[in-house]
């Protein structure tokens, strides 16, 4: 269940991709931690209290030390809502005022639709919101491991944070990087801010990239990603501006792309005209 992945830093990647099932009992989203003289800073805490208790299980089969601090990435369920297993103890748990509020607003709702689809299986949970706020560029020491937070200016949704560990070229990007699927675009996130910190972190040059779903990549995937979504932008605002059919749009995304990028991500075929309408609706 726990992966390696460099000297103290640990995944438990999750084996599902997609909506929340009775199967997967809702886990599908990665966690990552790096074990530092201090104690555990756990990067996102999967969609339950259960699935919460399970991760905390797993680090315990790599360390004695406890879990001191958790950065939500963002606010959607699967990433934050297993913040319940770790809220019994002195916990510090981190994230950006956008993703609070955020959290606020639809947490209730994310709880119940994610019982609702698992039919019961994510057990109950409460909720637990951060406690600390993140600000721009801000930089901390945990337990002798430096830390560098990079705000998405709202990439993927409102206050996605990124965590950067300088010493080891280490980034962890929860949905904000992908690996083997397609870039996660959402109706309250912002593309061109999306694009330009894809840019960024491959200016960062980082060694290991760990995603908020599927395996650890590198530099590559987060500039593949970068250029894909800077064509289909492109195409997508100028065919807006001159009023063409959004179904024309996808024809011809998926003749200029598809032969590059089918080999590339594993569900190019069916997210690209998903990711066509949703580029057409933030442009109104």
């Amino acid at each position: 269940m726990v992966t390696p992945i460099a000297e103290n830093v640990y995944s438990i990647v999750s084996p599902s991709f997609g909506l929340p099932t009775p199967e997967n009992k809702g886990w599908n989203s990665n966690s990552h931690f790096v074990v530092t003289e201090k104690g555990v800073l756990l990067f996102d805490t999967g969609s339950s209290e259960l699935i919460g208790n399970k991760i905390k299980s797993a680090i315990k089969s790599v360390t004695d030390q406890p879990v001191r601090w958790v950065i939500n990435s963002h606010s959607h369920a699967d990433h934050w809502l297993g913040n319940a297993a770790f809220s019994k103890s002195d916990v510090e748990i981190i994230a950006s005022s956008q993703a609070l509020g955020t959290m606020k607003e639809d947490g209730q709702g994310s709880m119940e639709f994610y019982s609702r689809v698992t039919k019961g299986e994510i057990g109950s949970t409460q909720l637990v919101y951060p406690t600390l706020l993140l600000t721009h560029k801000q930089k901390r020491n945990f337990g002798g491991v430096d830390v560098e937070f990079i705000f998405s200016n709202d990439g993927h949704s409102p206050g996605d944070i990124l965590m950067w560990l300088p010493k080891q070229k280490i980034i962890f990007g929860g949905d904000v990087l992908s690996s083997d699927w397609m870039p996660i675009i959402t109706h309250h996130g912002n593309v061109p801010n999306l694009i330009n910190t894809l840019y960024a972190v491959a200016k960062l040059n980082p060694t290991i990239v760990l995603t908020g779903h599927g395996k650890a990549t590198t530099v590559k995937s987060v500039i593949r990603d970068a250029d894909l979504l800077s064509s289909v932008w492109k195409q997508v605002k100028a065919d807006y501006e001159n009023d063409k059919n959004p179904n024309a749009t996808l024809l011809d995304v998926r003749a200029k792309l598809g032969p590059k990028n089918r080999l590339l991500y594993k569900d190019f075929a069916t997210e690209i005209e998903r990711q066509v309408k949703q580029m057409y609706k933030l442009q109104q």
